[in-house]
C-alpha cells in the first residue's frame, strides 16, 4: 500500500553484529576500518563476544522489532515490509537495498535503531546509506530518514517501565536510597561537541527520572575505545561505580541502547556486577527497551508521521532539536578522530 508520500516500506538501519565465532574478527574489523586500532585492542574486545558464544543478539533482537512493527503498521492500514539493512555486518545495506529493489521498492522510510544524534548514530548512517545506494545503482530505493525519537512518549514509556521493573526487583526498604544510573555509549568529546547528543541524553533521563519520581540520578558513559590519550565522554560506568561512596543498591539503565549489545552485556552484566559484588552493593540492570509495546507503538506513530500528513507530532519536549538530516556543521566527525 502507497502512503501520501509514495513509501512503500521502512528499513530498519542497525548496527549489526557477527552471529557465528568465526564472524567476530571480521566484524571487528569492519567496525575499526580506517581507524589504526591495535590488533591487541581487537583481540580483547573479540574475548567478549566469545564470552556469549561468539554471536551478537542485536540482530535477533532487530529482526524481532521488525516483525512487531509490521504487525504493528499493518494494524493501522499500512501493509509495508519492514526490512532490515546492517552497517557493519550482515545483511549490510548493500544487501537489503538490493532485496528490495528487486522487490519493487522505489520509496522508504528510513528508521535509526538509536534515539540520539551524533556521529555514529546519524550521520555516519546517512553517509553509509547513500554509498549503498550508489553501490546498487539504478533502482536502489530512495530513502527519506525518520527523525530522532529521543523523547517520543512511547520510548520515553518504554524506558521508564523497564527501569521501574527492575526497581521492583529489590526489597521494598531498599527502594528509596538506590543510585538510579542511566548509561550510553561514551565518544569522543571533539564528536560529542558538534552534535546534540549529551543534551538528548540529559533530556531523556530527565523524563525517565521524573516519571518514576526520582529526583536523583547519574548519566555516567562505557564502551569507550581509541587512544587512551583522546578524550572521551566520562564519567565511565566504572570510575564512577568505584567512586561511590556509602551503601546502597544501584541500579543501572541503558537509556542509550535499543537492545543488548554485547557492550551492554560485557561491560554491565560482566564487568559492573563483578565490581558491585566486590563492593558489597546490590546490582540491579534495566532491560533494554527492545519491543516494548509502547515503544514499537511509538515507532509505528513516527512512521504514520512521516507518511500521513496531519499526523500527530509527539514529542515531550517541543522546543528540543531533532533529526531528519544533518547540517554542515552537525554530527561532524573530527579530523583524526576514531
Amino acid at each position: 500500500m502507497l502512503s501520501a508520500g509514495g513509501f512503500q516500506a521502512v528499513l530498519l538501519a542497525a548496527f549489526g553484529g557477527p552471529e557465528a565465532p568465526e564472524e567476530v574478527m571480521p566484524f571487528l574489523e569492519r567496525v575499526v576500518a580506517g581507524r589504526n586500532v591495535p590488533a591487541s585492542r581487537l583481540e580483547e574486545v573479540a574475548t567478549h563476544y566469545h564470552h556469549f558464544g561468539g554471536r551478537s543478539p542485536v540482530n535477533d533482537h532487530n529482526r524481532a522489532l521488525a516483525r512487531a512493527l509490521e504487525v504493528e503498521l499493518a494494524g493501522v492500514g499500512l501493509d509495508w515490509p519492514v526490512y532490515l539493512g546492517n552497517r557493519n555486518w550482515h545483511p549490510h545495506f548493500e544487501e537489503t537495498l538490493a532485496r528490495m529493489r528487486a522487490d519493487g521498492i522505489r520509496r522508504a522510510l528510513a528508521l535509526f535503531t538509536t534515539p540520539y544524534g551524533s556521529y555514529p548514530g546519524c550521520r555516519q548512517y546517512l553517509e553509509d546509506l547513500e554509498r549503498a545506494r550508489a553501490s546498487v545503482g539504478e533502482g536502489a530505493p530512495e530513502l527519506v530518514r525518520i527523525r530522532s525519537y529521543f523523547d517520543h512518549p512511547g520510548f520515553i514509556q518504554a524506558v521508564t517501565d523497564r527501569t521501574r521493573e527492575a526497581l521492583e526487583t529489590l526489597p521494598e526498604a531498599e527502594r528509596p536510597r538506590v543510585r538510579l544510573v542511566f548509561t550510553a555509549h561514551s565518544l569522543p568529546v571533539a564528536m560529542a561537541r558538534s552534535s546534540p547528543y549529551v543534551a538528548q541524553l540529559t533530556l531523556a533521563c530527565s523524563l525517565v527520572a521524573e516519571a518514576l519520581g526520582r529526583p536523583d540520578w547519574h548519566l555516567v558513559f562505557q564502551s569507550r575505545s581509541g587512544p587512551p590519550g583522546q578524550p572521551w565522554l566520562e564519567p565511565d560506568v566504572m570510575d564512577f561505580l568505584d567512586g561511590l561512596a556509602g551503601t546502597g543498591a544501584v541500579l543501572l539503565s541503558p537509556i542509550g541502547f535499543l537492545s543488548d549489545h554485547i557492550e551492554v552485556l560485557w561491560d554491565l552484566d560482566v564487568e559492573a556486577a563483578r565490581l558491585c559484588r566486590d563492593l558489597g552493593w546490590p546490582l540491579r540492570r534495566a532491560a533494554t527497551v527492545g519491543t516494548h509495546p509502547a515503544f514499537v507503538r511509538s515507532l509505528r506513530q513516527l512512521v504514520e508521521e512521516s507518511a500521513r500528513p496531519g499526523s500527530p507530532v509527539l514529542k515531550l519536549c517541543p522546543g528540543a532539536p531533532e533529526h531528519r538530516t544533518c547540517g554542515p556543521d552537525c554530527c561532524r566527525r573530527p579530523s583524526g578522530g576514531p
